[in-house]
């Protein structure tokens, strides 16, 4: 390995790096700035809070998005396994078999615990 195959790893970090800013910098630079009381203000979903914002939420919701996100990463693993499976040998079909395995676990142990179950 010399020196001129890192360099295009570097110029695209560089550009990785520029891209985003660029606009962030000249909006920053060229946006309008009149701040007022009602632009400062707190906003969610155009409803103005009443009482405590404080509320608590169960544990269960964030149960439940943690599974579906671990669910969805699954097939985002499944789907090019899938598409290159007549290309593949028994150790990827064996270790796509334990990761499934284990997912399917996981999947009866949160129904054997009543994480599913949406109240």
């Amino acid at each position: 390995m010399n020196l001129n195959e890192w360099a295009f790893v570097g110029i695209f970090l560089a550009i990785a790096g520029i891209l985003p800013a660029v606009p962030i910098l000249l909006g920053w630079l060229l946006g309008p700035r009149k701040p007022n009381p009602i632009k400062t203000d707190t906003y969610e979903c155009g409803i103005e809070t009443v009482g405590d914002t404080w509320v608590q939420f169960k544990v269960q919701y964030y149960i439940f998005a943690l599974v579906f996100v671990i669910f969805d990463v699954e097939m985002l693993f499944l789907f090019p396994w899938a598409v290159a499976y007549q290309r593949l040998d028994l150790f990827a079909f064996v270790a796509m078999t334990i990761f499934i395995l284990l997912l399917t676990i996981d999947l009866f142990i949160l129904w054997r615990k009543g994480a599913l179950e949406w109240t």
